[in-house]
């Protein structure tokens, strides 16, 4: 009970002797209230807070005397559960985006349904062969290359070996040509074909959980640089212009072009031991640095720079701009945070118009990227490759168009049966009887159907993403609130 009286005297005589006065500047030097100043009870509440301080210090985490420090472990347990979930949920989809990237670089061309004729199986068939040999060179395609446009161009030492091919004429390591029209029937053939099997369904796994990684993290960064740079007035409440975001993925896209290449490459080669190119991506990109012209032609050769500036510009510019496009030509008034749901089927639409006008640069920048340069080798890739490289952007869209077939898959097995029983002239018979038979449909002419492999697929995981925003909402309208 004593303590409360001291503490009140003191409380009284301190407000005395601390006024902070200019008349009583000089009073310090005076004995009496020099020999008050330090009286007992101060010393035990001095005290009692050097134990609280001794128990923060047990766990650092809790220490106030330095708001801005870091708890390292809860940072690195952030770490690596983010790397965790990014590094799954890349796993989940990589399936879908290797099917799709091998149907954008198979080169099927107009001849691919055509037979191409096997070695007799019985000595007494080779006479009756070659006398047919005028038949056989009339119903073969004179501009086709026949079983040699398998074989890697200007490089005798990567054709492939006597008993590695097989006999019509296909590498061991190449799915068979238009065996699968969409996305899912390519993850199949994929995971069914003998050199490679379902675990190449997850080639380039960690490369491209890379390139998610860096690309989510340095987009958001050079944005903020940007908008520094050339708008540092503006505030989250203003209407932020549409170049920012977009000169910012351009540069994250440019920056990140290398390993995108790494990535297609990786996917695409052989998963054979025997004839795959690279690997891993450590292996890849030195390889492609020493023997294509380092890191300048890594960046800035025509093939590679321009469709990176095509894709990277038109992808994040349709995203962008596509939903305010639409909601200003319906004349509708909506917003993101007025009408969520509405403004969602917007972003759902423009997404589904821009993949028509993207996913074609997209299969230009893929078959850019798995040819080579300089001195390197001609990757061995599991699908049948153009032989003969493309000269840039628009020659590819025109080869593609003019040379390449879109109706798939091609009945080359149903084929390949029904002659295995038939010889000489009855072979070619039936190959006419059945070109007949089987319909001239527009598709066969052109490869307008190549530039869309794996639209169906886009559209489809676009449809997901709308229908998940849509169940979860509800909770959206308090995620800013949340942010702050």
């Amino acid at each position: 009970m004593s303590a409360p009286s001291s503490l009140r005297d003191l409380y009284i005589d301190g407000g005395a002797a601390w006024a902070f006065q200019p008349n009583n500047a000089s009073v310090p030097a005076a004995g009496p209230p020099a020999a008050a100043a330090p009286p007992p009870p101060p010393a035990p509440w001095i005290q009692t807070r050097a134990a609280h301080n001794s128990i923060f210090d047990l766990s650092p985490s809790l220490d106030l005397s330095e708001p801005t420090g870091i708890n390292a472990a809860d940072l690195f347990k952030a770490i690596v559960a983010s790397a965790v979930l990014q590094y799954t949920s890349t796993a989940i989809a990589m399936p879908w985006e290797v099917g799709k990237l091998l149907l954008q670089v198979q080169w099927v061309p107009k001849d691919a349904g055509e037979p191409e004729y096997a070695p007799p199986e019985d000595e007494e068939d080779e006479s009756e062969l070659s006398d047919d040999n005028d038949d056989e060179s009339y119903f073969a395609d004179p501009n086709s290359a026949g079983p040699a446009r398998h074989h890697a161009p200007a490089h005798d030492a990567l054709s492939p070996p006597r008993h590695a091919v097989l006999q019509d004429g296909r590498p061991e390591y190449i799915i068979p040509v238009g065996s699968a029209d969409g996305v899912w029937g390519m993850i199949k053939r994929v995971g069914r074909f003998r050199l490679e099997g379902w675990l190449s369904l997850w080639k380039g796994l960690l490369t491209s959980c890379a390139n998610e990684v860096i690309s989510t993290t340095l987009q958001p960064v050079i944005h903020s640089m940007l908008q520094a740079i050339f708008a540092p007035s503006l505030t989250p409440f203003h209407q932020q212009p549409l170049i920012l975001p977009w000169a910012s993925h351009l540069l994250t896209g440019m920056l990140l072009s290398p390993l995108d290449l790494v990535r297609t490459r990786l996917i695409v080669q052989s998963a054979s031991p025997h004839h795959r190119s690279y690997s891993g991506p450590f292996d890849a990109l030195s390889q492609i640095l020493r023997n294509e012209g380092g890191w300048r032609g890594a960046y800035l050769h025509p093939q590679l720079l321009i469709p990176t500036i095509i894709d990277c510009t038109l992808r994040p510019l349709v995203s962008l701009a596509m939903p305010g496009l639409l909601v200003r030509y319906v004349g509708a008034r909506i917003s993101q945070d007025s009408h969520p749901v509405a403004w969602g089927t917007a972003e759902l639409a423009g997404s589904c118009l821009g993949l028509l006008v993207t996913l074609p640069f997209e299969t230009i920048r893929r078959r850019l990227q798995v040819q080579v340069r300089g001195t390197a080798r001609p990757i061995r890739g599991c699908v049948e490759l153009r032989p003969q490289p493309y000269a840039g952007v628009v020659d590819t869209f025109w080869h593609i168009l003019t040379e390449e077939r879109s109706d798939l898959p091609l009945p080359i097995a149903r084929q390949n049966r029904r002659r295995s029983s038939l010889k000489g002239k009855e072979r070619a018979d039936a190959v006419v009887a059945e070109d007949a038979e089987e319909p001239d449909h527009w598709t066969k002419h052109t490869g307008l159907g190549q530039l869309y492999r794996g639209l169906g697929m886009r559209l489809g995981a676009s449809a997901i993403v709308f229908v998940l925003a849509l169940l979860s909402g509800d909770d959206s309208g308090d995620s800013g609130w949340a942010e702050l």
